[in-house]
């Protein structure tokens, strides 16, 4: 997991192909757009806005993902997000292989992150993450999950 601000995009140390992904997904205006999936860049990259109200983390699942990398930029209000290293995640059901995610109950020696808007947190593949949860009480939130096939960085 990589944590950064995009306010300091070009310094955060992200690969280039991570920082053009979220400089396309910024240019789009997402804060402006309504909820649902958007194309950036073929089926190479694209983005999913969200809104939606955080939960307990009890009642969530993690989710974790083989063929793409999952930017999470918060946009309005305030989440917590649960996370493992890769190989952390247990009791994972079948994966959804067109889909590219696969639900896990839990995860090993979990770690949690707070994002405050402007903020986002990557997770390469493998690593189970588990967004959209409470910090002190529920709150609505506004995000976009911006993915980039994983296969990028290779080239």
């Amino acid at each position: 997991m990589i944590l950064g601000e995009v306010q300091s995009l070009t310094s955060s140390g992200l690969p280039t192909v991570l920082i053009n992904a979220l400089t396309l997904a910024l240019t789009a205006s997402p804060q402006e757009k309504p909820p649902g999936h958007y194309i950036l860049q073929d089926d190479d990259i694209f983005m999913n806005i969200m809104q939606f109200a955080t939960q307990e983390p009890a009642t969530k699942r993690a989710e974790l993902h083989e063929q793409y990398i999952d930017i999470q930029l918060l946009l309005a209000g305030e989440e917590r997000i649960l996370f493992g290293t890769a190989g952390s995640a247990r009791e994972c059901e079948e994966k959804h292989i067109p889909e590219d995610y696969q639900l896990c109950s839990q995860i090993a020696r979990e770690q949690s992150v707070v994002l405050s808007p402007g903020m986002f947190a990557v997770f390469m593949p493998g690593e189970p993450h588990k967004p959209g949860c409470v910090i002190e009480s529920t709150r609505d939130i506004k995000k976009v999950v911006v993915k980039v096939r994983a296969s990028l960085l290779e080239a």
